[in-house]
Formats: C-alpha cells, sequence, structure tokens
C-alpha cells in the first residue's frame, strides 16, 4: 500500500512529473553548457572533475564518478587525460597504497576557475526571468530533493511489493 502524498494515481500525468520535469531540464541544459566549452582547452566534463576537486567535492577517482554519476572507466580517461596535461596529480595514500587521491594543480584550479566566469554569465542569463527568492527556493528544494534521492528510507514500489 502506497502512502498518500502530492500524486494520486487518477490525476497522474507524466508531464507534471518531478522525475520527467527534472530530467528534461537537465537534457536541454547539458548541450548548452558543453557548448560554452567548446573552444576551450578543457571540456565540460573535465572542467566537472576540475570543479569537484576544487570545491572539495570528491577526492578519489571512485568518488568524483559517483559525484559526477559517471562511470569508472571512462571518469580514469578523464584523470589520466586531466593528468597528463598536468591539471591534477594522483597521490598515493601513505598509510593504505589502494588509495589513490586526487589533487588539482595550480594550472588545475586556473582553468577550472578562468570557465566559471562563462558557467556564471550562462546561468545568471538562463534564471534572468526568476527572482532572487525563486532562485534561492529552486536551489533549496533540489538539494533536499537530493537528500531525499540518497536517503535510505525512500521505498520504491518494487521493494514495497516484496515486503508483502
Amino acid at each position: 500500500m502506497t502512502k498518500p502524498g502530492f500524486y494520486n494515481i487518477e490525476e497522474f500525468r507524466g508531464p507534471d512529473c518531478i522525475g520527467y520535469l527534472v530530467s528534461q531540464a537537465q537534457s536541454a541544459m547539458r548541450p548548452q553548457v558543453e557548448a560554452l566549452f567548446t573552444h576551450e582547452e578543457v571540456s565540460f566534463s573535465q572542467w566537472r572533475v576540475l570543479m569537484c576537486l576544487r570545491d572539495g567535492l570528491a577526492h578519489t577517482c571512485a568518488d568524483i564518478s559517483r559525484e559526477l554519476s559517471h562511470d569508472k572507466g571512462s571518469m580514469t580517461r578523464l584523470i589520466d587525460q586531466l593528468e597528463a596535461r598536468d591539471y591534477l596529480r594522483r597521490e598515493r595514500d601513505a598509510e593504505d597504497r589502494r588509495l589513490v587521491f586526487l589533487e588539482l594543480t595550480p594550472a588545475g584550479r586556473s582553468a577550472a576557475e578562468g570557465l566559471v566566469v562563462k558557467v556564471v554569465a550562462y546561468f545568471n542569463n538562463l534564471l534572468d526571468g526568476f527572482s532572487e527568492d525563486e532562485v534561492k527556493r529552486l536551489v533549496e528544494l533540489l538539494r533536499k530533493l537530493r537528500c531525499a534521492l540518497k536517503s535510505s528510507d525512500v521505498e520504491t514500489p518494487h521493494e514495497s511489493a516484496l515486503a508483502s
């Protein structure tokens, strides 16, 4: 039995579903943001890696793969490319040699931060029709949604059927 909530079976429409809306926004946004990097030294994917390291969101290849929802094999290739260009370096953990931490080099930090201007301008332009309060609320709600998705207490219909 599903818990009562915002959606109901009788009135549910795909175009009003948060999953659909978030997916559509991401699908529309990605090529536009990638286009900002067309004539740059780093691709959008490479820049995202550099930003993860800059912002302390991740410290290993596996962490970055999880953070960016990217498969480990292609992430390793991205890391290899960035290391070859001296944008980051690998550092083995002194206590556990299996762990390899990633660290931005000054060139990597400069590359990441140099492109923030373009990305900020893009998002400011995109959000031009929103008030400051609306943007703050949207960010707050998306963070809340992300936390709910990461929590283990959200049960999928498949899991509830198995529990019965």
